[in-house]
């Protein structure tokens, strides 16, 4: 019976996220549970009711971000900053899964338990379409992860520097998005490639080519959830700072306004 240790593990997290970030840390932690919720209470029963996987992940995936990022971020531009450049790195990853999966000729077998559900009554589950999915849904955290650095990071060279222009502002956005995406794109790989890391020492126990490996559609399927995730997170950091420059360039063009007309 595993619950009562379950419990004692997610209360010491919270504890934890508490005593490190206080009261952000308390929002972290009703936006976990927030999370863990709308999927196992929303999405996955929408899903087995037959409702369209990619509208109804992208929909959850919105809805997630903006309870997020507004309730840690703030509802202010730092907040919507993160919102939009959170959405638009998702919108391209959904994208470029559903162009790749085609091109790679993957289906939604390619899940543990996939095969299963036909069998257990399901039959007009859209298997591939759920794989697709799956795949922007993986990579919204760490875009909204990078998403919300650069925004903050932004707002607070806002802060400092009240008079600096749009361009450099971006400019420095930018840069620090650069450094982040380095070690962001390398997270994507650890955390997939070890999830099937079985899978790998199967394959490599039987001696297969690497050229079989790599054509394998369980690996072709990881190989795509990688590398289409990494695109959401390349591009995420020149979405949100060009997001972020405008909004705090018409906050100083609001601010002037005001002024004169006082």
């Amino acid at each position: 019976y595993r619950l009562k240790m379950q419990i004692v593990l997610i209360g010491l997290f919270g504890l934890l996220l508490v005593a490190v970030a206080g009261v952000t840390g308390l929002k972290a932690t009703l936006s976990f549970v927030f999370t863990a919720m709308v999927l196992w209470k929303l999405f996955f029963p929408l899903l087995l009711r037959g409702y369209a996987p990619l509208a109804t992940g992208l929909a959850i995936v919105a809805l997630l971000t903006a309870v997020i990022t507004f309730s840690v971020g703030g509802l202010n531009r730092r907040g919507i900053a993160t919102f939009a450049g959170s959405m638009l790195g998702v919108l391209l990853t959904c994208g470029l899964a559903v162009r790749f999966a085609r091109a790679f000729d993957l289906h939604g077998a390619v899940r543990p338990f996939a095969e299963t559900l036909p069998y257990s009554g399901y039959y007009n589950l859209h298997l591939t379409d759920i794989f697709i999915a799956s795949v922007f849904i993986a990579s919204s955290g760490a875009v909204m992860d990078l998403a919300m650095d650069i925004a903050a990071s932004m707002d607070e060279i806002k802060r400092k520097h009240p008079g600096i222009d749009l361009l450099e502002h971006v400019r420095s956005g930018l840069r620090v998005g650069r450094a982040v995406t380095g070690t962001m794109t390398t997270t994507l790989l650890l955390a997939y490639s070890s999830s099937q890391i079985t899978m790998f020492l199967l394959f490599m126990a039987k001696g297969l080519p690497a050229a079989n490996i790599l054509n394998a559609p369980f690996v072709a399927a990881e190989i795509l959830n990688i590398l289409v995730g990494s695109f959401g997170l390349v591009t995420v950091a020149p979405f949100t700072a060009l997001i972020a420059g405008l909004l705090y360039r018409f906050e100083r063009r609001e601010q002037r306004l005001e002024s004169e007309a006082l």
